[in-house]
């Protein structure tokens, strides 16, 4: 266990020397790409983005090929809709056009004549060679000087701008990204090796205009949980029914949501302040987070699976949903954190992207098993035994669990995904603060449906429930119960309501059925 640990720790130490965040240092090593997307980043007024390219070289070595950087600004963080227009072909090779969609402005390494030109479509954009110059022309038709230098035979240039946000007709999302032209030919492959150093910043903060808000926005949630959390066990501690292993499961969970979120408020607040982050809170917060998720997905199942409310024993075929889920989300973890720790312009960044999309929904669908089992067992159950009103309870317990899942997926996966997309630059953080809302609805709901109370409303059934009817078949002992429950209908509704609490309390507490029932 230690060593599992230990490897752990070296792994996500091995992430963290592999990126810094805001201050982006790329390795571009023999890439063969047409484009690299370098960085994405929303800029207030005031802020500003500095590009450096250093031991820029091609293989094989072509001076009047075509090389250079695009730069384009947008409202909305969904796909660049000026790159998806240019799919075919290099959009160096393009003239410039009045704005329509989006400002655009192109960077043309020109390796012959040692220069970079400038060129765009609109005039709010200022581009500087250097960080402290000062001079107040438009960026149309613009060069600047790059150097070179010849090692063992071979070429190496760097080159140098800087962009920065005067007005507010300036503010927006942009986009920067690395076009290799040569490549578009089919028949012709050329490789690029160069590093690429980018700085952004806004005013007062290294965080992107969407991103100012989460260091705030994580400590606070982070508070809510811990205080439902502290409200839980107090729960727990004044509670005069049974407390299952689950529901300390449940509280262990609670507070490593609380700790990660708090974590990871403090990372950010030292990516804010410093561009990059502190490695000692980034890997508390990686251990925390890889947690709770395992944990997350370990207490969904259990409870879906009926563990301590139906049984006490897990089935072969619980265990091996166990086998496949726990692996599959630390892996989901796992590229999460390397996704998150990769430059946007890495080979691996694509892959390690798809990856997390694909584990995850992975998990997500195999979660829903469980319940959907225990709800098949209790139908057959409530037709079968003589605790037929016991297990349609159950029945809608676990149906109204299903659903929360069902909604909670749904929630933080699609709909925070299309809010990502839709909403403008400085607003991005709302899909984190929708995510974050969710999973707590989602935990309170789940703690209120599975607290350990004899008034839960699970065993108070209401008149008119469709579910009931659904289940019962035509058989003589259902028709039977059916006219009883009828019967009972009749009465004033604080009667039925006590006589079914004491009547079945004891009986679902002192249950013990035995794992052969899910077989």
């Amino acid at each position: 266990m230690k060593t599992k640990c230990l490897s752990v720790l070296m792994v996500l130490c091995t992430i963290l020397q592999l990126a810094s965040l805001r201050k982006h240092s790329l390795e571009i090593n023999n890439d063969a790409r047409k484009y690299i997307p370098l960085s994405t980043f929303g800029f207030y007024l005031g802020g500003y983005l500095d590009v450096k390219v250093l031991n820029f070289k091609t293989n094989p070595e072509d001076k009047k090929a075509m090389f250079g950087f695009s730069l384009d600004r947008t409202k909305i963080s969904a796909v660049d809709p000026y790159l998806n227009k240019n799919e075919d072909h290099c959009v160096l090779t393009d003239a410039i056009r009045p704005p329509q969609d989006a400002i655009i402005t192109h960077i043309i390494l020109d390796l012959e004549n040692k220069t970079m030109k400038i060129d765009c479509n609109n005039d709010e954009i200022h581009i500087y060679h250097e960080s402290d110059e000062k001079k107040t022309y438009t960026c149309k038709n613009l060069s600047f000087p790059m150097t070179s230098k010849v090692k063992n035979g071979v070429t190496y240039y760097n080159a140098s701008f800087h962009m920065s946000v005067e007005t507010i007709k300036e503010e927006g999302l942009y986009n920067l990204y690395f076009h290799n032209c040569p490549n578009y030919n089919p028949s012709k492959e050329t490789y690029v090796d160069c590093t690429v150093q980018i700085t952004e910043k806004n005013t007062s903060s290294f965080l992107s205009a969407g991103e100012m808000p989460l260091p705030a926005l994580y400590c606070m949630m982070s508070i809510l949980f811990m205080l439902s959390g502290m409200f839980w066990v107090f729960l727990l501690r004044q509670s005069k029914h049974p407390v299952f292993k689950i529901h300390y499961m449940m509280t262990v969970l609670v507070f490593l949501k609380a700790i990660s979120l708090a974590f990871h408020g403090v990372n950010y607040h030292y990516i804010e302040s410093l561009g990059v982050h502190l490695a000692t809170w980034a890997i508390l917060f990686y251990v925390a987070h890889l947690l709770k998720g395992a944990l997350l997905f370990v207490v969904i199942v259990l409870v879906g699976t009926g563990w301590t409310f139906i049984k006490h024993v897990l089935t072969p075929r619980d265990k091996r949903v166990f086998m496949a889920i726990i692996p599959l989300q630390v892996l989901a973890n796992v590229a999460e954190i390397i996704l998150e720790e990769s430059e946007e312009g890495a080979r691996e960044y694509t892959a390690w992207r798809d990856i997390v999309i694909l584990v995850d929904l992975l998990c997500c669908g195999c979660i829903l098993f469980p319940v959907v089992w225990s709800i098949r067992h209790l139908q057959e159950a409530s037709q079968t035994d003589g605790k037929a009103a016991l297990n349609l309870r159950k029945l809608k317990l676990f149906r109204h669990f299903y659903v929360m899942i069902v909604c909670y997926i749904y929630t933080t996966r699609i709909i925070v995904s299309l809010l990502k997309m839709t909403v403008t630059f400085q607003y991005e953080w709302l899909h984190e603060m929708f995510r974050e809302m969710a999973t707590y609805v989602f935990f309170v709901l789940t703690a209120y449906k599975f607290r350990p109370a004899s008034h839960n409303p699970y065993f108070a059934l209401d008149e008119d429930d469709d579910d009931v009817e659904e289940v019962l078949t035509s058989s003589g002992a259902t028709e039977g119960l059916k006219s009883v429950n009828n019967r009972v209908n009749k009465k004033p509704l604080h009667t039925t309501l006590t006589e079914v609490t004491e009547e079945e309390k004891d009986a679902l507490l002192s249950q013990r059925e035995s794992s052969h029932d899910y077989d």
